[in-house]
């Protein structure tokens, strides 16, 4: 079990976000691997928080399983486990800098792209296109939710522009992102990244992301987070860069 009071410096917020992320708030639990990545490997860091996320998904899948559009589901979901596939096979063949890289990269494109989407607009990728694409941008989430839990970019890119009502959304995300977790659970065991550290550390972290969670439930129905996803964004974009740049240099 990690004691370093550095990591729970960090952990407690990325927890925290990852929480108010699964509790509707999308997009902010993105930010919470590259905060990690800080003070201890990625790799390690995607293993200790898998478990979390599992118990986080099981709250926001009760709060809001009557709101799902299952046949953008339907379409996503084979394309997502192929993804994981991927993923397994390619995190087999990564060193830590490629992965640190990788995560750094990801959370960079990922909060420009929504600094941009906040302020024109999701890009209407899906409009008028095929249905069966959704497959497409399935493997893409899928693929990078496998090497660094950040399989929101791609999902929200395809899902964003069909204009769903908040609670569909929150509720198709949650789904989604509850089935993918259990998907990569063998692939991280094969991967040899449940180690007792790490899932010690994972259950002491356990409290924070149920209340989190909750919180984040009973928060989305009630406050408007613009401002707030501003400066996520903002911070996500700074982190990615740091760890970009760690990656290479």
């Amino acid at each position: 079990m990690i004691l370093d009071w550095h990591f729970y410096a960090l952990a407690i917020p990325a927890v925290l976000m990852l929480g108010l992320s699964k509790g509707g708030f999308a997009g902010l639990g993105a930010l919470s691997l590259p905060m990690l990545a800080f003070v201890i490997s990625p790799v390690q860091a995607a293993a200790i928080l898998l478990p979390i996320l599992i118990v986080q998904d099981v709250v926001g899948v009760w709060a809001f399983r009557r709101t799902v559009d299952w046949r953008l589901l339907g379409w996503m979901m084979p394309g997502a486990i192929l993804g994981i596939v991927l993923g397994y096979l390619f995190a087999a063949k990564l060193s830590e800098s490629a992965v640190l890289g990788a995560v750094g990269a990801i959370s960079l494109l990922f909060g420009a792209y929504r600094l941009w989407a906040d302020r024109h607009g999701p890009p209407q990728v899906a409009k008028g296109l095929p249905e069966w694409l959704g497959m497409l941008f399935g493997i893409a989430s899928g693929f990078t939710s496998q090497i660094a839990h950040a399989g929101q970019p791609p999902f929200q890119v395809w899902v964003l522009p069909h204009r769903l009502s908040r609670d569909v959304l929150v509720g198709t995300t949650a789904v989604f992102f509850a089935a993918v977790n259990w998907i990569k659970v063998p692939a991280y065991i094969a991967l040899g990244q449940f180690t007792h550290a790490n899932l010690l550390t994972a259950a002491a972290l356990l409290p924070v992301a149920v209340v989190s969670t909750f919180a984040g439930v009973w928060l989305v129905r009630r406050v408007s987070a613009e401002r707030f996803y501003v400066a996520i964004y903002v911070l996500m974009v700074l982190v990615g860069a740091k760890l970009l740049w760690d990656a290479l240099v």
